[in-house]
């Protein structure tokens, strides 16, 4: 991975980090990922009406996907309703990098050198820490089970958009039609809170734009990023955002304790420093 590449999704881990400290600090978190979504589709349409439609190939890939996208924002929804921010974030980002990296060497051949394996397996044991180093013990094992499935499905629409961005012949294109076809999300949790009798606050809109528009940028930084880079590395640096989100938590939020946090993200560091050596 050049050092470009490198720059770029660290870039976007933070981003990520960012919207995600977003959704933590509101109650109303099926709104914020309302707001995200509606962000994305709008995107979406700005970059379909602008660019070709994406080859033939990748059509599959976009397809599965935005299935795969449906479910994660079901996950997402739940993991944090029932378990605590630090815990379910870096135990369902940890998970996907080695998925990841194994199932590109399965289905594409796809495979990093020994160093880069090694940064791997770095960044990997480095959000575990995360994860396990606070209240482990007491966590909600349904909290757990659902960041583990949410880890996978992490893992699987990298590897399908990984796959997909290649075959599409544009990158925008892809992005364009993915980002379209989450319209379904802000849809529904919208006609639900309306039948409810309940409405969106204007705080919780327009931090769902903020994070809306960082999402975007961070998933299409990554997108881009896929068509120049191994998937491997790009989705072990990716996860570089636990390291962002524990940072945030610390200097935002008052998270204790420092002393493991800061133990994971030196041992991520090191797996970031690996990979992009590799």
């Amino acid at each position: 991975m050049t050092l470009s590449a490198l720059a770029l999704v660290l870039f976007a881990a933070l981003l990520h980090a960012g919207w995600n400290a977003m959704v933590k600090a509101v109650d109303d978190r099926a709104g914020v990922l309302a707001a995200v979504s509606a962000a994305h589709a709008v995107l979406g349409l700005i970059l379909v009406l602008n660019f070709p439609l994406p080859a033939r190939a990748s059509w599959p890939s976009i397809a599965a996907s935005a299935l795969l996208h449906y479910g994660y924002y079901i996950l997402l929804f739940r993991a944090y309703r029932m378990g605590d921010l630090s815990q379910v974030y870096p135990i369902s980002r940890g998970l996907a990098p080695a998925v990841v990296a194994l199932s590109a060497m399965v289905l594409i051949g796809e495979s990093l050198a020994p160093l880069g394996w090694f940064g791997v397996a770095c960044v990997s044991a480095g959000v575990l820490i995360l994860a396990l180093q606070r209240g482990a013990a007491q966590a909600s094992h349904a909290a757990v089970v659902f960041a583990i499935c949410l880890g996978l499905l992490i893992a699987a629409y990298s590897v399908a958009d990984g796959i997909g961005v290649r075959r599409s012949g544009n990158a925008f294109s892809y992005m364009g039609w993915l980002f379209v076809l989450e319209f379904p999300v802000p849809l529904t949790i919208g006609l639900m809170r309306r039948r409810a009798g309940g409405r969106f606050g204007p705080r919780v809109l327009a931090m769902g734009a903020t994070g809306g528009i960082a999402a975007v940028s961070a998933y299409g930084i990554v997108l881009y990023v896929k068509t120049i880079a191994p998937l491997g590395a790009v989705s072990a640096v990716r996860e570089t955002s636990v390291v962002f989100a524990a940072l945030i938590g610390i200097l935002w939020f008052g998270e204790r304790p420092v002393t493991g946090r800061l133990l994971a993200a030196a041992v991520v560091a090191a797996g970031v420093m690996a990979i992009a050596v590799s």
